[in-house]
């Protein structure tokens, strides 16, 4: 047998936790993935793996030895784990793959052994513990917004536990978001810790490592600063709502646990504590922070022998009742920290002489202060938006929200300063009150981007630099709404978890960034919020659950509350977690069989209101919900999508007898749709772009006619409609797909892509947008706002297109759960000349770069069109597969339903080429007879 090349093991990685410290699953599963060598081995897939665990404590390690392909998401091999307990792991892999003639023939040397992976496990049990959630026992500060608070307790640690193993951790939640800090050190670096859930159902905790930061001898001071946070702040547009979980008071519990061999000593929140108010005024999401730094003094996190020189006046504290039925947990979301910081680009002189300080990227985030000196009671207020309009700031999109952080002088130097308690969506800061130079300000401030922690696995570039700034947008866009719940935009008066836009964008957002354990969290709190009694099976429109004054509450919704089967089906898909599908069974089938308000033909409730294609572009400013689309038509393409994805669901976890009534619904559901929009030529009542689309995403045509009939119909729309998108919500994850898909007109979807006119994807590039509009003409023009009062410059879901960027122009997708098989099947077309993605899944990195060049032996035989030569190079990781389809093998029949000509490879890197005609370019419009034909009408974004 011919030498064989191994990958090397990346370090294993439990659930989808992003670190394994202080994880809440006492058997937790492995993971781990392949780096393919210098010279890999094509074909290499694993036949068996071995797994090494040290528990601490132990002398020796447990083996486990097990033939199996499987490397994601395998089950934890020993004993379950407990409270606090710690362990290391490692792993090694026997692998398989073909030798000189072809036979898979099982390699007889092991891999190298994988880094080790360190876990610990968090307190599982209620009954661990001790501490009690604590708040000041009378009202400090004002009734609303409530005034930060901060608590202290000064310790020695028994000599009994005082040795050099000695380890301590602090477990510590809040009513509230916090700060904690021992012997005057912060501990760690995230930002809203612990983050929002709904908070009667699930509280979670965080475990710190706090070992380094302790005095084994002498004081000790553990501090924590609380403020309301997403708890207790005011949530929701018009007015919004305030103590939205019942309590008025912000609180901590916090547990310090110091461990010794067989020793162990507590430190928990109690009676025994003190507090005091903060030198923060205040501290909301919508309006800022206020910072008063006369009433700062920094001994409060200290040991301080003398409170009186702290300048404060310490009361003592309360304690409060635990809610009944709360969970107390830790979760696998990555926190929120800061990500990276960024400089002044510019500073302008307004019309009105206000100083505008221009960052270069719209962001969520916040300000750094990195010096000032303010006299006291001199105020520095800095006021943040997303654009200018016409030369100012513009706050009109914020609503109520005041997005201010201020900052009131002492006389002494203010250094590295920057709101805790908030963050802001913003490009552009107004600075009022500088007292230096410009030079000064422009060296002083920076600012920090803000997200959760997750990890970063898909890229996708090509030739078209306008295509490259519209991906990079919309990468901003997810980076600026993924801050501990998928949020609708991080500027304005909502920031709340819209179940409709992550539905949508869920599959965008899972290729660029490891999503899994950021969304199993949120879903948790949906589930929750959704089953309560008395809800039928209805989710909230958003999640955790906030009132939408003047919105129905719980009114059943398509597309948005399709959000309990298809994003955790999406989930799986890019993780092959069935464990997640059954967390979510209950509430996926809660919603089809209980929440679907149905007509007696099964089909959704003719009369009842929907959202429908909202955001269309052709609904008025003010109404966004008056689309072309008929709204019970995209309700029911989307029921008879979503019963066959549950079907598919049951299926995967072995209910048979569901997974058979749900195919026979999904048919019979099918049949009425094509009984109800169908002409039997296959024309679509409601002949909208949004209307065929999902027809033809969905497969609700009967038949190779009708497709054919949709196709020409939506070829139609396209050209008529000069290259613009006429989709909203619903549509516009559809469109440019079903184009390039089964309407076989991928020159169209190109052409609708480069299209630079409003509406269009690439209209908010040439108006210089970073990141992605919630409006296609948020700014219209001329450099004005839209007139809609719902206007952001943030907001994901519109770039739910770049799902199409990665599958089809960079051509990869998952064609297996957790990509084991991916399909690649590139689709080059309109002016690009070459395209890359790149995607580190759970098996390792798949890569497909390819470039199309002039090919004139083959222009010769071309009926239509230009010929060209595409050349492609593919790399697989080990212990996976793709199945490829070439340019030159696609059916470009919309009626055909034969399968196109595949090829099945394994890991290593591949090369093809072929010849193929890509089609017209551009393509040609449609207008009417009064109009003449104008050049600028093929003009495309080069």
């Amino acid at each position: 047998m011919a030498d064989v090349t191994h990958p090397e093991l990346t370090k294993p990685v439990f659930e989808h936790h992003p670190d394994g410290f202080g994880i809440s699953n006492p058997r937790p599963r492995l993971s781990w993935k392949f780096l393919a060598s210098a010279e890999p081995t094509r074909g290499w897939t694993q036949a068996a793996y071995e797994v090494e665990i040290l528990r601490h404590g132990d002398q020796e390690a447990q083996t486990f030895l097990v033939d199996s392909e499987e490397s994601v998401l395998v089950p934890w091999p020993a004993a379950a784990l407990r409270s606090r307990q710690q362990a290391s792991v490692r792993v090694r892999c026997w692998g398989q793959s073909p030798d000189e003639h072809g036979t898979v023939r099982r390699n007889p040397e092991p891999t190298s052994w994988s880094p080790v992976a360190s876990l610990e496990v968090a307190l599982l049990e209620q009954s661990d513990w001790t501490a009690s959630m604590i708040t000041s026992s009378r009202r400090l500060g004002p009734e609303a917004p409530l005034q930060p608070l901060r608590f202290r307790r000064q310790f020695e640690i028994p000599s009994s536990v005082v040795t050099s193993s000695a380890r301590a951790r602090l477990y510590i939640t809040a009513l509230g978001v916090f700060e904690a800090f021992l012997n005057g050190e912060r501990l760690g670096d995230e930002c809203m810790a612990p983050g929002w859930t709904s908070y009667n159902h699930r509280l979670t905790y965080r475990c710190l490592d706090v070992t380094p930061h302790l005095r084994h001898h002498g004081n000790n001071v553990i501090a924590v600063e609380v403020a309301e946070g997403w708890y207790a702040t005011k949530l929701g547009f018009n007015g919004g709502t305030r103590f939205l979980y019942g309590g008025k008071d912000i609180a901590v519990m916090a547990q310090l646990e110091i461990t010794s061999g067989a020793r162990s000593w507590t430190l928990t929140t109690d009676d025994n504590w003190a507090c005091a108010v903060s030198a923060i005024q205040s501290s909301e999401l919508y309006d800022g922070e206020v910072y008063d730094a006369r009433e700062d003094h920094s001994l409060w996190t200290t040991a301080a022998q003398d409170a009186d020189k702290m300048g404060t006046r310490w009361l003592r504290v309360k304690t409060l009742p635990q809610v009944p039925g709360r969970k107390l947990l830790t979760t696998s979301s990555p926190p929120v920290r800061v990500i990276e910081s960024r400089q002044v680009q510019a500073i302008h002189k307004t019309p009105a002489g206000k100083t505008i300080v221009d960052f270069g990227q719209n962001l969520a985030g916040k300000v750094v202060v990195k010096s000032v000196t303010l006299a006291a009671g001199e105020r520095l207020v800095l006021r943040h938006a997303e654009v200018l309009e016409h030369g100012e700031l513009c706050t009109r999109p914020l609503k109520d929200a005041k997005c201010e952080d201020v900052i009131i002088g002492s006389g002494e130097e203010i250094c590295n300063w920057t709101p805790k308690f908030t963050f802001h969506g913003f490009r552009y800061v107004q600075v009022d009150g500088w007292p230096g130079s410009e030079d000064e300000l422009r060296s002083a401030l920076s600012a920090s981007v803000m997200h959760s922690d997750m990890q970063r696995r898909g890229y996708f570039s090509c030739s078209n630099e306008w295509v490259n700034k519209l991906h990079t947008n919309v990468v901003w866009s997810m980076r600026g709404n993924f801050l501990s719940v998928p949020t609708d935009c991080p500027q304005r008066d909502e920031r709340l978890g819209w179940t409709g836009d992550i539905q949508i964008f869920c599959p965008t957002a899972s290729y660029l960034y490891d999503t899994v354990g950021f969304l199993e969290n949120w879903l948790e709190d949906l589930s929750s919020e959704q089953l309560e009694q008395g809800n039928n099976g209805v989710p909230p429109f958003v999640s955790p659950e906030v009132p939408l004054l003047t919105w129905p509450r719980r009114k059943p919704q398509a597309v948005w509350h399709d959000v309990t089967v298809l994003t955790p089906w999406d989930l799986h898909r890019f993780s092959s977690d069935k464990v997640l599908l059954e967390r979510q069974f209950q509430s996926m089938r809660a919603w089809l069989e209980q929440g679907v308000d149905r007509g007696e033909d099964g089909l959704w409730n003719f009369y009842l209101w929907q959202l429908g294609d909202w955001l269309d572009p052709n609904a008025p400013p003010q109404n966004p919900a008056l689309a072309l689309t008929d709204k019970v038509l995209v309700a029911d393409a989307y029921l008879v999508h979503t019963t066959e994805v549950f079907a598919q669901v049951c299926a995967l976890l072995g209910k048979a007898e569901l997974a058979t009534k749900y195919r026979a619904e999904a048919s019979t559901l099918k049949r009425l749709f094509q009984d109800k929009y169908l002409t039997p030529s296959g024309n679509i009542m409601s002949n909208t772009q949004t209307a065929i689309a999902l027809a033809l995403q969905f497969g609700l045509y009967r038949g190779p006619a009708q497709r054919r009939t949709a196709s020409r119909a939506l070829s139609k729309l396209v050209r008529t409609a000069f290259f613009h998108v006429s989709t909203g919500f619903a549509g516009t994850p559809a469109v440019l797909p079903a184009l390039a898909g089964p309407a076989r007109q991928p020159q169209l979807a190109y052409r609708m892509l480069l299209e630079k006119a409003c509406p269009s994807w690439l209209y908010p590039v040439t108006m210089g947008a970073t990141t992605t509009w919630e409006r296609w003409d948020s700014m219209l023009p001329d450099g004005s706002v839209n007139p809609g009062r719902m206007t952001s410059f943030n907001h994901y879901a519109l770039g739910a297109a770049a799902d199409w960027l990665h599958g089809c122009v960079g051509g990869l997708a998952p064609l297996g759960a957790g990509w084991r098989v991916a399909l690649v099947r590139p689709v080059p077309g309109g002016n690009l000349t070459h395209a890359e993605a790149r995607f580190d899944g759970p098996y390792g990195l798949l890569r497909c770069a390819w470039r199309v060049t002039a090919s004139p032996a083959a222009a010769s035989s071309a009926a239509a069109g230009e010929a060209a030569r595409f050349e492609m190079e593919l790399e697989v990781p080990p212990n996976s597969s793709a199945k490829v389809i070439l340019p030159c093998d696609w059916i470009t029949d919309p009626g055909d339903e034969a399968e196109e000509a595949f090829t099945l490879v394994g890991s290593g890197v591949h090369h093809f080429a072929c010849d193929f005609v890509a089609g017209e370019w551009p393509p040609k419009a449609l207008p009417p007879p009064n109009m003449p034909y104008s050049p600028e009408m093929d003009m495309v974004a080069e």
